[in-house]
């Protein structure tokens, strides 16, 4: 689907697909909060544009997320702020994640 492009309803999806109601909701809420697709009350979803704000926003507050549970375990090991920082700049150079 292109950037704009309206979505089907839930009630359709669902019919089409042969799934719950219930379920497609879901589907399109955390679709919504990952920032894939904006919802505007009267007109449906849509689909997002994919350098907007929304997502970008998204994405750092999974980076966020992702850092506090990092850091929370290196509290747990005694993990010295030197060493993880230092991890973490061992992976940034590794190119692991790209």
């Amino acid at each position: 689907m292109n950037e704009g492009e309206i979505l089907p309803s839930i009630r359709q999806l669902a019919s089409e697909l042969k799934i719950s109601v219930v379920t497609t909701t879901r589907a399109y809420s955390d679709l919504e909060q990952e920032g894939f697709i904006v919802s505007i009350q009267g007109k449906g979803c849509f689909v997002s544009p994919k350098d907007s704000e929304l997502v970008h926003e998204q994405l750092l507050r999974k980076i966020e997320e992702g850092f506090a549970v990092a850091i929370k375990a290196a509290k747990i090991a005694k993990l010295p702020h030197k060493e993880l920082l230092q991890m973490l700049k061992s992976m940034l150079e590794g190119n692991q994640y790209e």
